[in-house]
């Protein structure tokens, strides 16, 4: 049986911002914020039942709003990842966007929708979480109704869906930022490198050197992509230490619904994570950017300190810069469509470290 509780989060521009928690009959548990939609916890027990937070932040409401830049459980928006050139053109007219990335614009801008308070509701066992982004909020055409809608069901899964509708023409592409570790988010890059990651991909989006994609393809095989069968990142990433920040595009199983997207496990606790979700692409991305071992951490939970490969992140997404690609799955909203975006996180532990198989 599963159980939802709500308790007072902080306020924030004189806001009141809601925590809500689901527990399982497993002790498995999440919880998430109303400020950012954002995921601040997840307790996973281990192979010996011992119960450990999985995902990166922040104890208090503070940290998220003064230290988040890595965006650290974000529901993220208007469009996750780059748009080059922070700028798009839409039937004929010009979208000047937030370089806030070098000359590029990312997650959204300098306020996304991580940094703001949605509405939310309980309906039953489900937390649905509501923000307007108005029309031209960082630079986005079109007023922006958006739901994420989150879930955990008995057997350990954590399912969100985003629904969103506009009023004009705009660009869309939402994704959730967790940051996962499954030895615990206190356990760094040490752990991070045992873990045993598959990903049902065999191609990647070419990018250049400001990360933006060049409208090619990379085919997985002989390179360190290629991550169709299990391998420990360790094993990779040794002998290739600036990866991973790249977007994999998912290989369909020929149906329309849910895809296997990755399988994720650490095997000395046995906890896994198997993805999977309708986008066409996801962005796995291994905390390149938190700091060195020779800097300053940033301080998270429990006063730990976050650092570089502490964690990975898989986005499930459209391609990053799919406005500029014609030959990527559109990004374009339209009013009158809806767009819909699921993922389901499913954990548990075990001995079993291959893949998991999708049902048609």
């Amino acid at each position: 049986m599963v159980t939802l509780s709500e308790q007072p989060f902080g306020t924030f521009e004189n806001e009141p911002v809601r925590k809500f928690t689901w527990t399982t009959g497993s002790g498995f548990s999440v919880s998430a914020i109303s400020y950012g939609a954002i995921v601040q916890s997840i307790k996973v027990p281990d192979n010996n039942g011992t119960i450990s937070d999985v995902v990166l932040g922040f104890d208090d409401l503070q940290g998220y709003i003064e230290k988040n830049s890595p965006h650290f459980g974000s529901s993220i928006g208007r469009c996750a990842n780059r748009i080059g050139g922070a700028s798009f053109t839409i039937d004929g007219v010009e979208y000047q966007l937030a370089k806030n990335v070098g000359i590029n614009h990312l997650h959204g801008g300098i306020k996304g929708f991580d940094q703001a308070v949605w509405k939310s509701t309980v309906v039953g066992t489900k937390v649905v979480f509501s923000y307007l982004s108005r029309d031209g909020e960082e630079g986005y055409p079109g007023d922006l109704v958006t739901n994420v809608t989150y879930q955990v069901l008995d057997d350990d899964s954590f399912h969100v869906t985003f629904q969103s509708t506009t009023t004009k023409k705009t660009v869309i592409n939402l994704t959730n930022h967790s940051y996962f570790n499954l030895a615990g988010h206190d356990s760094g890059a040490q752990e991070l490198y045992k873990h045993v990651i598959s990903i049902n991909a065999d191609r990647i989006t070419e990018t250049d050197s400001e990360s933006i994609p060049t409208g090619k393809f990379i085919n997985v095989g002989g390179t360190p992509y290629d991550l169709r069968i299990p391998i420990s990142f360790k094993e990779v990433m040794t002998k290739q230490p600036d990866l991973y920040d790249d977007n994999f595009c998912v290989t369909t199983q020929g149906n329309e619904g849910l895809n296997f997207i990755s399988r994720v496990q650490h095997p000395p606790t046995g906890r896994y994570l198997e993805l999977y979700s309708n986008q066409p692409g996801v962005q796995l991305y291994t905390s390149n950017f938190l700091p060195s071992p020779s800097d300053p951490a940033l301080v998270g939970k429990d006063g730990v300190g976050y650092r570089r490969h502490g964690a990975f992140c898989l986005e499930t997404q459209v391609y990053p810069d799919a406005v500029h690609q014609p030959n990527f799955p559109t990004s374009i909203l339209v009013p009158g469509d809806v767009y819909k975006h699921l993922v389901i996180y499913k954990f548990g532990s075990g001995k079993n470290i291959q893949p998991a198989v999708v049902s048609a």
